[in-house]
């Protein structure tokens, strides 16, 4: 029997947990918030929040399999919506995701003592110290999912753009963790038998780490239910869209001046929130149409109105919203430190581009732009490649993964 632990409850956690169940190995999913949306309360509360509580709703798995730890996760959610910023600041704040997160781990390992019949523990980065520890005590196999690139590679990778793009550093959050938060990154992985990770860029990094030699398995995530059929409109203007934190991490001033050499070409439209003044960036949205903030399926409405997605990430561990666009049949143009290698035939659904390359990404645009029939083409490749990447599919090597 497995207990697998996040306190969030992001997507791919969510579909692992989901995994566990359905083979009927799941002694406990350990997350902070398990929202019930039918619940008197929900009805209560104002139409933003409850939004955001339902993401954490998990009607898949069995209330009695789900343990949560509220408090300190529905204070930090109110923190950010009450604006009050000290509270949530990185790895300081009394409310900060590392707060959550460490204390999250430490419950997490209080249970695991006095749970009986487990012999696997699946982790996430950052919240799984203690609870490891804990489960090397009891002879558990500990599993190890690692969502993003080794924190060297990132800082290695980070630093360099830091001295190419002084302008955008403020926006490269990674280069503020503190030597504790990395050294404890470093224990974690020490203490994991077996590393999952969702693309073969996350685990090229970590030829990086003391790690390098443990077993290290790729296990892509998975994609939404393809649509029927791509949206085949011929805009005037090829219409781009990009959707992400608005940091340099994600190679932003790349599309940008890719944006700037075709500004004749292409409409841009930028989703996304801010992270941290920039002035480069604060002219640019100026320029381009932009939006701070989206539902998911009004995100996915966007997609539908544009004909290419652009995700120029200079270090991604894998990039769900490659395989969404991809899902609303509209290629991606995808860096190579992304799972764009992984899930993207090169020319055939899309295009593979180096990091740092605004014109690489220009070329690929004015391509597309020029060439309307080729642009189908891919936007019908796209739609068919995104149904080979199934959260059932996930799921299926996800579970085969606890046979090993």
């Amino acid at each position: 029997m497995i207990i697998i632990s996040h306190p969030t409850g992001n997507q791919n956690s969510r579909n692992a947990a989901e995994a566990f169940y359905k083979a009927d190995q799941l002694a406990r999913f350990y997350t902070t918030i398990a929202w019930n949306s039918q619940s008197k309360l929900a009805k209560l509360l104002p139409a933003g929040l409850a939004a955001t509580l339902k993401r954490r709703e998990y009607n898949s798995i069995p209330a009695k399999l789900i343990s949560t730890q509220p408090s300190l996760e529905v204070c930090r959610l109110l923190a950010g919506k009450l604006k009050v910023n000290f509270l949530t600041e990185h790895e300081t704040g009394l409310l900060s995701v590392d707060a959550v997160y460490h204390t999250f781990d430490n419950y997490v390992a209080k249970q695991l003592r006095i749970q009986q019949g487990v012999s696997q523990i699946y982790a996430y980065e950052d919240g799984a110290l203690e609870t490891f520890k804990v489960a090397k005590q009891q002879n558990s196999q500990t599993l190890y999912e690692l969502p993003i690139g080794y924190w060297c590679a990132a800082q290695k990778i980070m630093g360099e753009e830091a001295q190419l793009k002084p302008e955008w550093a403020k926006t490269i959050l990674s280069m503020l963790d503190s030597a504790q938060k990395l050294a404890r990154k470093d224990q974690e992985l020490a203490l994991a038998d077996k590393i999952i990770v969702a693309s073969q860029f996350t685990a090229d990094t970590l030829k990086l780490s003391e790690a390098r030699d443990k077993e290290t398995i790729v296990i892509p995530y998975g994609s939404p239910q393809p649509i029927d059929q791509p949206n085949f409109s011929r805009h005037k203007k090829l219409k781009v869209l990009f959707v992400g934190g608005l940091s340099q991490r994600k190679g932003l001033s790349y599309l940008l001046d890719a944006a700037n050499f075709l500004n004749n070409k292409i409409q841009l439209t930028i989703i996304g929130s801010r992270i941290a003044e920039c002035a480069p960036l604060d002219a640019a949205l100026q320029q381009y149409r932009y939006i701070p903030s989206l539902p998911h399926h009004e995100i996915l409405k966007e997609m539908d109105r544009h004909d290419v997605f652009v995700f120029p990430s200079l270090f991604e561990g894998f990039g769900l919203v490659i395989l969404e666009a991809m899902a609303r049949g509209i290629p991606v143009i995808a860096t190579s430190h992304t799972a764009g290698p992984d899930v993207i035939t090169d020319g055939e659904d899309g295009y593979i581009v180096p990091i740092r390359s605004a014109q690489a990404i220009a070329e690929k645009l004015e391509l597309l732009a020029d060439d309307r029939d080729l642009l189908d083409q891919l936007k019908t490749a796209a739609l068919t490649k995104a149904g080979l990447f199934s959260w059932e599919k996930y799921q299926n090597q996800l579970t085969t993964l606890l046979k090993r």
